[in-house]
């Protein structure tokens, strides 16, 4: 009875019972299915349309959708590889530390693989000819969205918190090559985000 209570007053407190007391059951699955639908969106493979030209991006918004009903892509967004990129990237990113809340390691490997994926998906852009501009609009994309990604939703695991925010910062090394003034930046401000 009074477990009940006091959990009923610290819900209260809290402001009502909206907060969520497990992960939802597809949210692993989804995760994955994310991940390897935004990789083969961002290389621009795989006949499914490439990031930025305006509609390509709803496969995977769905999914985010399902966890995250608020994500969406302004009007001024669409069609812009960047605002696309970042979106998504940031979306994908909340399932992940999502997961990562309920189930730590799980969530500390499933980054590690969104992590991967994304580096793969980013050297399989072509660097020279009119790809290389995007190549580089890409990269910030998904700085942006790594950047916007809700730390609130991140477990308190500390072990697997370090893990997450590693493999988060190692990837701007990966991206833009270590030691790079983009690199620099993006970690400085994923280490005043994370830490």
């Amino acid at each position: 009875m009074f477990r009940n209570l006091s959990s009923q007053l610290a819900a209260a407190a809290a402001g009502g019972n909206a907060e969520q007391k497990s992960m939802s059951p597809t949210l692993r699955s989804d995760i994955y299915t994310a991940v390897d639908k935004t990789k083969s969106w961002l290389a621009g493979n795989g006949g499914n349309g490439q990031a930025g030209d305006g509609v390509s991006y709803s496969n995977v918004l769905s999914i985010i959708q399902k966890h995250f009903p608020n994500v969406k892509i302004g009007l001024e967004g669409i069609g812009q590889t960047e605002s696309e990129v970042g979106v998504i990237v940031g979306g994908v990113t909340n399932m992940v530390l999502e997961m990562s809340k309920w189930e730590a390691m799980a969530g500390g490997m499933a980054m590690r693989t969104w992590t991967d994926a994304l580096v793969n998906a980013y050297a399989s852009i072509p660097g020279e000819g009119p790809d290389g501009r995007r190549k580089e609009v890409v990269a910030r994309g998904i700085t942006r969205g790594i950047k916007n990604a809700d730390v609130a939703l991140m477990t308190k695991d500390f072990t697997t918190k370090i893990q997450i925010i590693s493999s988060l910062k190692s990837l701007s090394a990966r991206l833009y090559g270590a030691g790079s003034e983009e690199a620099r930046r993006a970690e400085a401000a994923l280490s005043s985000k994370f830490i």
